[in-house]
């Protein structure tokens, strides 16, 4: 007797039963990420000296700090059956108007307002046209890209400095955490204070809310519901539109908070600034165990993800020799083989039912 399963697999049309894969399979992918990561910071020890340092490990969140707000969002607008193309651009065009904003001499704290409210008030405007008008997610949010891109470079086509003595003072500041001592092979002792960020801090502050959000409140529940059944949502008297114009309204407030982020990295605004971040956020959600097609994944998942591809170019910034491609061609291995995992454990979950 063989076992038939579903034609739609994991991108199929919508159904009652579609995407779910249980609560082994999510638990699977996630512990996969976790393995992986593992092995990757055990071999870069072997490779490399100092790699799994404390120093290190905190470099890899100050390193793609602004990798993990873009992927929070991500999250929220994957799980809910979409998808975003414009988070590199909307968080291009959030350092853009906080150095223009900056130079004309406006405080900080109104500049960070009016930051956060502009990437909000794009994601409202691109859930709207994709709610309203039933229009591809890709699609919309392609357009959306293109749109604040070219802002970026109407208003400016060129990097601006920021001097704001708030922006610098979150650029250089430094959170000592704990001191520690190495002993090099000629028995010399070093004494070294390992530090992060503030930035570091507001990302990790922006995965707790998420996580709680997503995880512990009824929006969050609705947002799963949404992605793993559209049809069975309204069926059960949930928002859709609403829950679907919120989390692209979310994923426009995590880019405008990457753009802070990024001009507190760097004391600037760029108009080129996170041209494909777009791509590695969704490679991050997806090595972190979220499914494309919606209805299931974790925030922390997505954080294991961005922290999984900062290993990776970690191995090319320990090995100068390493040709800047293999971090490419490792990435879309990993890509593809978590997509792979995610079929065959839909595959077995169908198996069983």
């Amino acid at each position: 007797m063989t076992t038939t399963l579903p034609p739609a697999g994991l991108t199929g049309t919508a159904g009652p039963r579609r995407r779910s894969i249980g609560r082994f399979g999510k638990y699977t992918q996630v512990g996969t990420t976790v393995v992986l990561l593992a092995i990757m910071l055990f071999v870069g020890s072997l490779l490399y000296p100092n790699f799994t340092s404390g120093q290190a490990l905190l470099d890899l969140f100050g390193k793609n700090v602004f990798l993990i707000p873009l992927a929070v969002g991500m999250t929220f607008v994957i799980i809910s059956g979409g998808i975003d193309l414009s988070v590199g651009a909307v968080m291009a065009l959030g350092s853009v108007i906080a150095a223009t904003l900056l130079a004309a001499g406006w405080p900080a704290w109104a500049v960070i307002v009016v930051v956060l409210l502009a990437g909000s008030g794009l994601g409202l405007f691109v859930g709207y046209v994709i709610s309203r008008f039933e229009i591809q997610p890709f699609i919309a949010t392609l357009a959306a890209m293109f749109l604040a891109r070219g802002l970026c470079l109407v208003i400016t086509d060129r990097s601006i400095a920021i001097d704001n003595s708030f922006f610098q003072a979150l650029n250089l500041g430094k959170i000592g955490l704990w001191e520690s001592t190495t002993t090099n092979l000629r028995g010399r002792t070093r004494v070294a204070e390992v530090y992060t960020t503030p930035s570091v801090l507001i990302a990790l502050g922006l995965v707790l809310m998420a996580f709680l959000v997503l995880h512990y409140s009824r929006f969050g529940r609705t947002v799963y519901a949404v992605g793993g059944s559209e049809s069975s949502a309204g069926l059960m008297g949930l928002s859709v539109q609403r829950t679907k114009i919120s989390v692209y309204v979310i994923s426009g407030f995590c880019a405008a908070l990457a753009g802070l982020l990024f001009s507190f990295y760097t004391a600037s605004g760029d108009p080129v600034a996170g041209i494909g971040y777009e791509l590695n956020a969704i490679a991050a959600v997806v090595i972190g165990g979220t499914l494309l097609a919606g209805g299931s994944g974790y925030v922390i998942g997505s954080v294991l993800g961005v922290l999984t591809l900062g290993t990776i170019y970690a191995y090319k910034e320990f090995d100068g020799d390493l040709n800047t491609g293999w971090t490419r061609v490792m990435i879309g291995v990993l890509v593809l083989f978590f997509i792979v995992l995610q079929r065959f454990v839909a595959s077995r979950r169908w198996a069983r039912t």
